[in-house]
């Protein structure tokens, strides 16, 4: 959501940005709506002001002044009664408006369609070079039996996941790993529950617009989110925070739903798009200030790199065009991690500055030193999100025998172990 003043003064940025990030926002019937309601309001305060004038009049009147003041200010009251209807129709169909309107991306995203679009900026680590012929992660669990597909597909449906032994011990490990590195760098660890109410969807923006992504509960005003982001956006919803709380940051693990809608045919098979996964968040609430904020978005890329760094795991950094990235994006960059099997780079995080645009719908603000209310400004970026990263760490630290590598950072959390499975003989 955008201030409103800055839409009315900035009317072709903002269809600008509509445009380029695909958003089908009517601004044209925004405009007039807003134009309506401050004509309503205008009306009302008018009325307002002449029924209130009117009720000092009715104590110095005389007898026969009286009775026709009396009406007077019966009917403003009617008047009044009867625009209200008209004027909560004009307030909640601003808001929705207001919904729609996407964030105005930072000078820097490049014009583009969709994620084929998207620009790399540089590549992270060496690809591996087998000198035998390597296996995808679905075989190496096979192998090792750390996974059940069949069983788990009758408890829980199709893209459910299952880890036996050591599979599940190396799932853990990471997402200890991740944790561990964000604390580490003044992140303090949250454990959030993955059921929230509708209205923190439109909170943090995920709502309108993603509502077929979501699980609802039957029968209940309950939903399940897709990411720690959600609940976490809320969780100061409609305070006034003192400046120097801020900036909060904060590594939150959760379970995470997701329907996956739209996604048909599309990864079925193993473990790269899943409806129930783990995940570490990383969330900002910060001051305004877009130096400072891309300060911390840097920072916030910088620790998930210096996760797959600690695994090891070759990656590449690209930046989000306008039409993959999001409306609330100010500025997106997606760190993809090299797939062998694949022969390509397989997104795994995915790094976002929304300056006040969650915040404006969340009441996220806070007092300066002067007194001064402001909106605050958000960031999110994953921290590791499984079983999605054990593809690549399976892929790439195969050894010829079967067996997986342990990297040297992740070994106190294996109980010292240099690899992991059984060895296959020939």
């Amino acid at each position: 959501m955008l201030d409103l003043k800055f839409i009315r003064e900035n009317v072709a940025a903002v269809r600008r940005a509509a445009e380029v990030k695909r958003v089908a926002l009517d601004l044209d019937e925004l405009l007039r709506v807003d134009r309506e309601l401050q004509d309503l309001k205008g009306r009302t305060e008018a009325m307002q002001a002449e029924r209130n004038q009117n009720a000092k009049l009715v104590p110095k009147a005389t007898q026969a002044e009286r009775p026709a003041l009396i009406q007077k200010g019966k009917d403003l009251g009617e008047s009044l009664r009867a625009l209200e209807p008209e004027l909560r129709a004009h307030e909640d169909a601003l808001r929705q408006l207001l919904l729609q309107v996407p964030q105005i991306p930072h000078s820097s995203v490049p014009l583009g369609q969709d994620d084929s679009d998207n620009v790399e900026l540089r590549r992270e680590g060496q690809q591996p070079v087998f000198d035998f012929a390597p296996k995808d992660h679905v075989a190496l669990l096979e192998q090792h039996g750390w996974a059940d597909p069949e069983r788990v597909a009758q408890v829980s449906g199709s893209r459910s996941y299952l880890l036996k032994g050591e599979g599940a011990r190396l799932e853990w490990a990471i997402l200890t790993l991740a944790l561990d590195v964000l604390q580490e760098r003044g992140f303090e660890m949250l454990s959030t529950s993955a059921l929230v109410r509708p209205e923190t969807f439109v909170a943090s923006g995920h709502f309108p617009g993603g509502e077929d992504q979501v699980y609802k509960i039957e029968g209940q005003e309950l939903m399940l989110a897709g990411t720690s982001e959600v609940p976490v956006n809320s969780l100061y919803a409609g305070e006034i925070l003192s400046a120097d709380l801020l900036p909060m940051r904060y590594a939150a693990y959760s379970s995470a739903f997701r329907s996956e809608a739209g996604s048909a045919g599309r990864d079925v098979r193993g473990l790269i798009r899943v409806h129930e996964f783990k995940k570490v968040e990383q969330y900002v609430l910060m001051q305004q200030g877009e130096e400072a904020a891309l300060e911390m978005f840097a920072a916030i890329l910088g620790n998930a790199e210096a996760i797959l760094h600690a695994l090891e795991l070759p990656y590449r950094v690209v930046q989000n065009c306008t039409g993959d990235m999001g409306a609330g994006k100010v500025l997106m960059y997606d760190i993809e991690a090299w797939v062998p099997s694949e022969g390509l780079y397989r997104e795994t995080h995915s790094c976002s500055y929304l300056g006040d645009w969650q915040a404006r719908r969340t009441g996220l603000r806070y007092k300066d030193a002067g007194g001064k209310i402001h909106f605050a400004h958000t960031l999110n970026n994953t921290g590791i999100a499984a079983p999605r990263i054990l593809v690549p760490f399976l892929e790439n630290h195969q050894q010829a025998d079967g067996r997986i590598r342990v990297p040297e950072a992740l070994r106190p959390y294996l109980g010292g172990k240099e690899v992991l499975g059984r060895a296959v003989q020939g």
